[in-house]
């Protein structure tokens, strides 16, 4: 029973590969028409995600009114849709046509030469379109920190499509920070996404939206550690594709303080956050970990 199971998984999921290489060819708003209706129907189905994306909301947007708040909670199921059927064009289309829809903005001379860099990626819905952005620019190695999937053909069909564009080099949590903070100081820039929470071990409570909210201080660590400068990347879907607008390079970070440094991570994420909130990750539990004594948000 077992291997039917594992041999009908593996057919669904090779399915649903070669339905995101067949995507890939049809026109952008075909695509992107599909992921409204996608969107709609997470909404409707996926109730205990939807109510997840409700009490985020609420938390960090307490002025909304009730239907304020649902009309925010179906765009983001809708871009969340979207940007996860664009993995289908970005991994797999022609390079030209990635080039036309994906543009890199703002201040690009930041990723010239060899500086240590950090570039802080928040968990906007269309991370993967900004690597792609960059990686198709700048042609120096990169890294970032990754978590394996626990269906491998899964794995290997992102990793093939991060990995599709520049020299990207991954890391797993369990390697350590040696060697990334090597890579780092020899100038490969670090991709870091620390706005997730990844339990009480590792983190510090600071606030996020006046919440306080468990938040890893890797990114004040790595900057420290690899004498980087932090340079944020903020990807936008567009009706034509993606714009993703790279940022003046932090000029008050790291401090001799992670606590603060965090703490301004996040101010500064609140305020990239309210430029395009509906595209923000917040179908992911982000005041899950609670200080001791504090009940559960969810």
């Amino acid at each position: 029973m077992k291997t039917v199971r594992q041999m009908a998984s593996r057919l669904v999921t090779r399915g649903g590969i070669l339905f995101m290489q067949l995507l890939a060819l049809v026109p952008l708003s075909w695509t992107r028409g599909l992921g409204v209706l996608l969107g709609w129907a997470l909404y409707a189905v996926v109730g205990a995600r939807r109510r997840v994306v409700d009490t985020n909301l609420a938390l960090c947007f307490p002025a909304l009114s009730t239907e304020e708040r649902r009309r925010l909670n179906v765009q983001t199921f809708v871009y969340f849709a979207q940007a996860w059927l664009d993995r289908a064009w970005l991994w797999h289309a022609p390079k030209a046509w990635v080039q036309r829809r994906v543009h890199l903005t703002g201040a690009i001379d930041e990723l010239a030469g060899n500086a240590p860099t950090v570039i802080f990626l928040p968990h906007f819905v269309g991370l993967d379109a900004a690597w792609t952005a960059v990686a198709l620019q700048m042609p120096r190695p990169s890294t970032t920190i990754y978590t394996d999937q626990s269906n491998k053909l899964v794995d290997r069909w992102i990793l093939r499509g991060r990995r599709r564009f520049g020299n990207l080099r991954l890391f797993g949590r369990a390697a350590g920070v040696k060697p990334i903070v090597a890579a780092l100081r020899e100038g490969q820039p670090l991709y870091l996404l620390p706005d997730m929470d990844f339990g009480a071990g590792d983190s510090v409570f600071v606030p996020f939206f006046g919440v306080p909210t468990a938040t890893v201080p890797s990114l004040s660590r790595f900057a420290r550690l690899g004498r980087a400068k932090v340079l944020p990347l903020l990807p936008r879907i567009t009706a034509t594709g993606y714009e993703v607008q790279v940022l003046p390079a932090w000029d008050d970070f790291p401090s001799e303080d992670p606590v603060a440094d965090t703490a301004l991570m996040n101010a500064r994420l609140r305020d990239y956050i309210e430029t395009m909130p509906a595209q923000y990750y917040w179908v992911h539990k982000r005041f899950k970990t609670r200080p001791e004594g504090d009940p559960s948000m969810y």
